[in-house]
């Protein structure tokens, strides 16, 4: 089963700026569509962004648009979250997962947990002063 881990998380300041990394262990990411997820202290776990198997579609949820950019490198090894202009609403643990065959990152639609087949483990941002 693929296997994915998060880094990149940290402490920072408002206004700062993060890049978050998912690979996945023994495997490339290339034909799998990725998104990031992420739960603030008791609440749900919320769809940020996803990223089509070719990188042609990516979705942001209207929190994080215009500040977030979802990212594949070349190689298809990783995926990156770079998260800038930070802000304390944005702390919360960041989790990537990988879409299931329904799952289609669309643009337009928030990734649902339902639809996600493998989970890392998670990163925790802090954004605060």
């Amino acid at each position: 089963q693929l296997q994915l881990v998060e880094s990149g998380g940290g402490l920072v300041q408002p206004g700062g700026s993060l890049r978050l990394s998912c690979a996945a262990s023994g495997f490339t990411l290339g034909s799998y569509k990725i998104a990031w997820f992420r739960q603030a202290p008791e609440k749900e776990r919320e769809g940020v962004s996803c990223i089509s198997s070719n990188g042609g579609s990516t979705y942001y949820a209207d929190s994080v648009k215009g500040r977030f950019t979802i990212s594949r490198d070349s190689a298809k090894t990783t995926v990156y979250l770079q998260m800038n202009n930070l802000k304390p609403e944005d702390t919360a643990v960041y989790y990537c997962a990988a879409g299931d065959a329904y799952f289609t990152c669309t643009g337009r639609t928030a990734p649902s947990t339902y639809r996600m087949t493998s989970w890392g483990k998670g990163t925790l941002v802090t954004v605060s002063s």
